[in-house]
C-alpha cells in the first residue's frame, strides 16, 4: 500500500462534495415520499424513494412555508434542487428549493384499497368494538421484544400500575416476515387466554415500516381477536389499518400502556377524595340534626307535644259537637215531618171518616156506591154502611143536588 497519497476522511469527503455538487448543479427528481419528520427548527427531513433506490432529502423553513400542501408519507412528489454532502456523517442529499405533487404514492394506494376491501366486510365497524378493561391483570405485548416500544410500555406499566403481569410475545415488526407473525401472536393469545387487553404495536418509522401492521392477515387477526386489542403502532401521525380494525387505537406505544392501566396513585387519590366529601357530607348532616334537636329535651318535650296536639284536639271536639247539634236537629226535624205525615194519612183515611159520622151508602141492586142524588131511583133498596153495623134502607125520593131535602 502507498502511504504517500493517503487522504483523511475530511479531504476525501471534501473531494466527494466537489466533484458531486460541481457535477450537479440544479436537479429534478420524482419519487415517494418516506421517513416524513420536521424539525424542532421548522426545517422537513424526509427520503425520497422508488422501487431500486432512496435519497435523503430536506427543506428547509423558509422555503417550506411556500407549500399549499402538508408533505405525509406515501405522497409521490417531484422536487427541485441541489445535492448536497453532509460531511459529520458521510452522507449526501438533495436539499430542496421548490416541492409538487406528482400523484399518489404506490404505497398509499395500495393501502387505501386494502382499507376499502376491509371496511366494505365490516371489519373496521363501530359495533365489533369491545371495551378495554381499565384495571387488567395481565397486559399482553405483541411486538419486538429489544424495541424501544416494548422499554416504553413497561416503564409506563411500571410507574402507574405496577402490580400488572405483562407478558411479551415476541415478534418481528418490519420485513416481509412480520405480518404473519403478529397475526400468529395474537391468534396464540387468544388461544391460551394469555392476557386480558393486547397493545400490538411498534415504535416510529417510514412508511413503509409500518406496513406489516397493515397487512391483511394483521388486520383480520385483530378484528378476530377475542382479546381486546390495542394498537400502538408509530408516533401520533403515524397510521396502519390495524388501527381501524383494533378495539382502540392509541397514539404511541406509551399512551397504549396509560390507556389500560389506571394509575394506582390516581385511583387511590379518588378513593380517598370520594371517601373525605362522604365523612363530611355525613358529619354535616350530623350536625345539622343535632342543632336541630337541641331545643328539644326530656322535660319540656311533653309540653311541646301537648302544645301541638292541644289546639288539634280543642278543634276535633269542637267539631264534633257541632257534629252532633246538627244530627240532633236533622232527626227532630225528620220527626216532626214524620208526626205531620202520619196525622194527615190518619186524617185522610176511611176509618177517620166513618168516625166523624159518615157512612158508605151501596146500591144493592148495581153493588156501586151512590156518591150523587142521580145514582139511585125511588125504590131501590139500598145498603148503609156507618162505622159499626149495616143498615137496609129504601129510596122514596130523589132530589137535584141543589134541592134541600123535605123534613121528614
Amino acid at each position: 500500500m502507498d502511504r504517500s497519497h493517503k487522504l483523511t476522511v475530511s479531504e476525501l469527503t471534501n473531494l466527494i462534495r466537489q466533484s458531486l455538487e460541481g457535477a450537479f448543479g440544479s436537479v429534478m427528481v420524482e419519487g415517494e415520499l418516506s421517513n416524513c419528520r420536521p424539525s424542532s427548527t421548522g426545517h422537513l427531513y424526509f427520503t425520497l424513494k422508488d422501487a431500486g433506490a432512496a435519497i435523503s432529502g430536506v427543506m428547509f423553513k423558509n422555503r417550506l412555508r411556500f407549500l399549499s400542501f402538508e408533505p405525509r408519507d406515501g405522497m409521490l412528489l417531484r422536487v427541485r434542487g441541489s445535492l448536497s454532502v453532509y460531511s459529520q456523517r458521510g452522507t449526501y442529499q438533495i436539499v430542496c428549493e421548490e416541492m409538487e405533487l406528482a400523484g399518489t404514492g404506490d404505497i398509499l394506494v395500495l393501502l387505501e384499497k386494502r382499507k376499502q376491501a376491509l371496511a366494505a366486510e365490516g371489519l373496521f365497524d363501530q359495533d365489533r368494538k369491545k371495551p378495554v378493561p381499565r384495571f387488567p391483570a395481565t397486559v399482553g405485548v405483541v411486538s419486538s421484544p429489544t424495541g424501544a416500544a416494548v422499554r416504553d410500555i413497561l416503564n409506563v406499566l411500571q410507574r402507574r400500575a405496577a402490580g400488572i403481569r405483562v407478558i411479551i410475545l415476541p415478534s418481528p415488526v418490519q420485513g416481509a416476515e412480520a405480518g404473519p407473525i403478529i397475526a400468529r401472536r395474537i391468534e396464540q393469545a387468544n388461544q391460551w387466554r394469555l392476557a386480558e387487553v393486547l397493545i400490538v404495536g411498534r415504535g416510529g418509522g417510514a412508511l413503509e415500516d409500518l406496513l406489516p401492521f397493515s397487512e391483511e392477515v394483521v388486520v383480520r387477526a385483530v378484528a378476530a381477536s377475542k382479546i381486546p386489542v390495542v394498537s400502538a403502532v408509530g408516533h401520533e401521525i403515524d397510521w396502519a389499518l390495524s388501527d381501524f380494525s383494533a378495539d382502540l387505537r392509541a397514539p404511541t406505544p406509551s399512551a397504549a400502556a396509560e390507556l389500560v392501566s389506571a394509575s394506582h396513585e390516581e385511583t387511590l387519590d379518588t378513593i380517598r377524595f370520594l371517601a373525605d366529601t362522604i365523612y363530611r357530607t355525613m358529619n354535616a348532616r350530623i350536625e345539622r340534626v343535632r342543632l336541630l334537636a337541641k331545643p328539644f329535651n326530656l322535660e319540656d318535650l311533653e309540653y311541646r307535644f301537648r302544645s301541638i296536639l292541644q289546639p288539634r284536639l280543642v278543634r276535633f271536639d269542637d267539631a264534633k259537637e257541632e257534629l252532633l247539634a246538627a244530627l240532633a236537629e236533622r232527626v227532630s226535624e225528620l220527626r216532626r215531618r214524620l208526626e205531620l205525615a202520619r196525622r194527615s194519612l190518619e186524617a185522610g183515611s176511611p176509618q177517620a171518616i166513618l168516625e166523624r159520622g159518615f157512612s158508605v151508602v151501596i146500591n144493592k141492586a148495581t153493588k156501586k156506591v151512590v156518591s150523587r142524588a142521580e145514582d139511585t131511583k125511588p125504590g131501590d133498596r139500598l145498603i148503609i154502611r156507618p162505622l159499626e153495623g149495616t143498615i137496609i134502607a129504601k129510596t122514596e125520593t130523589v132530589q137535584a143536588a141543589e134541592a134541600l131535602p123535605e123534613e121528614v
